[in-house]
């Protein structure tokens, strides 16, 4: 099954734990994609069947070995084009996400192997994300959630969620970005590396992950 569709929904049931532990329900996917539960549900049965993931009726989702060897590829491609046109193309890191979703199903494994070459074989994206290798492993450091990190918590910034653009535009105007030092000062404030103090919204605080 290599479908555009199937591909999203393995990348989004990757995605949902790769950076914290409660799984995917049926449900929350459904949200995730903006889709129909009826259309998960018929595509959780085709996945299944597939041997890509297994499931209980209205329980947790949970990728197969094969499932997470098929996620972490497509997950390859939409980071390696992400740091591509960042570096190469001149696009800013809020900018690339939707590029990325559209490019990553029609990229041939040549193509791609060329951009990591270009690229010097990166190990993050430009949000931090860790680029899986091309046989599915990645590394990936421990990290803590800024929302959920001690007042006094000193920390590199790791990775920051692309999921909202106007979060990124924001702390990048900030100097806000993968391998900033932080220090929390107080619940959503941290102490920025030149002195200031930046408070941030709930939203924000949860987008950004930090070294542990």
């Amino acid at each position: 099954m290599t479908s555009p569709a199937t591909e999203d929904y393995l990348k989004t049931i990757y995605a949902h734990t790769e950076w914290q532990p409660d799984p995917i329900t049926p449900s929350v996917l459904a949200l995730r994609l903006g889709v129909a539960p009826s259309s998960v549900t018929e595509m959780v049965k085709k996945l299944a069947a597939a041997g890509l993931i297994t499931h209980v009726p209205y329980g947790p989702l949970t990728l197969t070995t094969a499932g997470v060897l098929g996620a972490t590829a497509v997950v390859r491609r939409h980071r390696l084009i992400e740091t591509w046109l960042v570096r190469e193309m001149g696009y800013d890191w809020d900018q690339v996400h939707d590029e990325a979703e559209i490019l990553e199903h029609a990229l041939s494994d040549r193509l791609l192997a060329a951009i990591d070459d270009r690229l010097g074989h990166p190990a993050a994206d430009p949000h931090g994300d860790p680029i899986p290798a091309a046989d599915g492993t990645l590394v990936r450091a421990p990290a803590v959630l800024l929302a959920d990190a001690a007042p006094g918590h000193v920390g590199t910034v790791l990775r920051i969620s692309d999921r909202d653009p106007a979060i990124l535009r924001g702390l990048g105007a900030d100097g806000i970005r993968p391998g900033t030092r932080l220090t929390v000062d107080e619940p959503f404030a941290v102490r920025l590396p030149a002195g200031g103090i930046r408070h941030l919204t709930q939203s924000a605080a949860r987008s950004i992950w930090l070294t542990k």
